[in-house]
């Protein structure tokens, strides 16, 4: 299991806000890999690659793991460190554009996750979920609800934990899940009536969209899923 790292440095979540980044970490993540290997599978120039590999290192969201002898070179291979874990107050002193940039490449690779499983059967499990739930909230609504989804992250990284004990004591395999999750402000012209907020959540009902929706994770969440 990956281990989280708090980012409390605004400059440190400048540095990750780079798409390429977000993809290669979100790579290393899942397996070991060369920058080579990132570069085919990503469809980015080597030399590219390789100076974000290097950032990511010199942040500690990477190390090297092994050096493969390749027709008179070598082939270095990374693996993530941890998942970034992005504090509120980090992500408060960082500038809009930076956030922007951020969250627009945590959307296009999370809508891509979605995509891919939605096409291949990904949620078709009697477990899976996706759901949009509206509500209204005050300021302090607010600070319940990001303090809330810190709470059940936690919760997640247990439970991963915990399956990982499981598997390695002989239980059933691990298998890869994604989860998503979003907290944003709505945009004004997508705003429901209030009255339709308020029978939804009493209703206790969510509103399913299509399989395509997904999940930024800036303050108080993890990148990559």
């Amino acid at each position: 299991m990956t281990p989280y790292k708090d980012i409390t440095d605004p400059r440190l979540v400048k540095a990750l806000a780079h798409p390429l980044r977000v993809r290669i970490l979100s790579i290393l993540d899942q397996r070991v890999a060369s920058p080579s290997e990132l570069a085919q599978e990503i469809g980015a120039p080597l030399g590219n690659v390789s100076y974000h590999v290097r950032i990511l290192a010199s942040l500690g969201l990477a190390r090297l793991v092994k050096e493969t002898p390749r027709r008179g070179s070598v082939e270095h291979h990374y693996t993530a460190v941890a998942r970034p874990h992005i504090t509120n107050e980090a992500w408060a002193a960082v500038p809009d554009i930076v956030k922007r940039a951020m969250v627009g490449a945590t959307l296009q690779q999370a809508g891509a996750y979605v995509n891919a499983a939605a096409q291949e059967g990904g949620f078709d499990r009697a477990e899976a979920h996706i759901s949009r739930t509206p509500v209204r909230v005050d300021k302090e609504g607010w600070e319940r609800l990001s303090k809330e989804i810190d709470v059940f992250l936690a919760k997640v990284a247990e439970i991963e934990e915990g399956s990982a004990a499981r598997a390695a004591e002989g239980g059933e395999p691990t298998e890869d899940a994604v989860l998503l999750m979003m907290l944003f402000e709505s945009a004004p012209h997508l705003a429901q009536p209030q009255h339709r907020v308020r029978e939804h959540i009493e209703a206790g009902g969510h509103e399913h969209p299509a399989p395509a929706a997904a999940a930024a994770q800036p303050a108080g969440a993890s990148l990559p899923a």
